[in-house]
């Protein structure tokens, strides 16, 4: 069966990630961040979600995600802690921001990508549900910025080609 399955990096929204895929009627599974390759492959892995956390990808012993995710071809979402992971580990530069972000926000769409198809136009806005402390500094190679918010210079990123997105925000957030 193919499936959509979320690495688990301690999020308190796992399990409303998982839930929001399911009423788009796709099976998906949570999974811990440090599981095999072969399990998932097992599995019928189709696309890949790294979740938040509260981890901050420079912290010693910090929770990583193994290379097969970046390697294995299927789309790669990395939401929150996730994306700044996917920065992290692909070359970018993360960092504490000046001031934690944390409720509803406004980011501005800086460009059109495929994750906003539909959304608006480059200038527009869109309501948001935040809850960060650090922020990816710098991209990284192949990435480009698709959003901002007033504290977040990169709010979403993209690399369409290998498939690879993030978001900064947390869009299984509804209140």
């Amino acid at each position: 069966m193919e499936q959509i399955i979320i690495l688990d990096f301690g999020s308190q929204y796992t399990q409303v990630i998982a839930r929001r895929i399911r009423e788009c009627q796709v099976y998906s599974k949570i999974y811990h961040f440090a599981t095999p390759a072969a399990q998932l492959r097992a599995d019928g892995v189709v696309g890949i979600i790294l979740s938040g956390g509260p981890a901050s990808v420079y912290d010693a012993g910090a929770p990583l995600a193994p290379s097969y995710v970046y390697e294995s071809g299927v789309p790669v979402l990395g939401i929150c802690y996730g994306m700044q992971l996917t920065a992290y580990l692909l070359g970018g530069e993360v960092v504490r921001s000046k001031r934690r972000e944390y409720g509803k926000a406004k980011i501005v769409l800086d460009g059109e990508g495929k994750l906003f198809r539909g959304l608006g136009k480059r200038g527009s806005r869109l309501l948001v549900w935040m809850s960060h402390g650090d922020q990816v500094k710098t991209l990284p190679p192949g990435f480009r910025a698709l959003a901002h918010s007033w504290n977040t210079p990169v709010a979403v990123m993209e690399e369409s080609r290998k498939k690879i997105y993030g978001l900064q925000f947390h869009p299984e957030v509804v209140h």
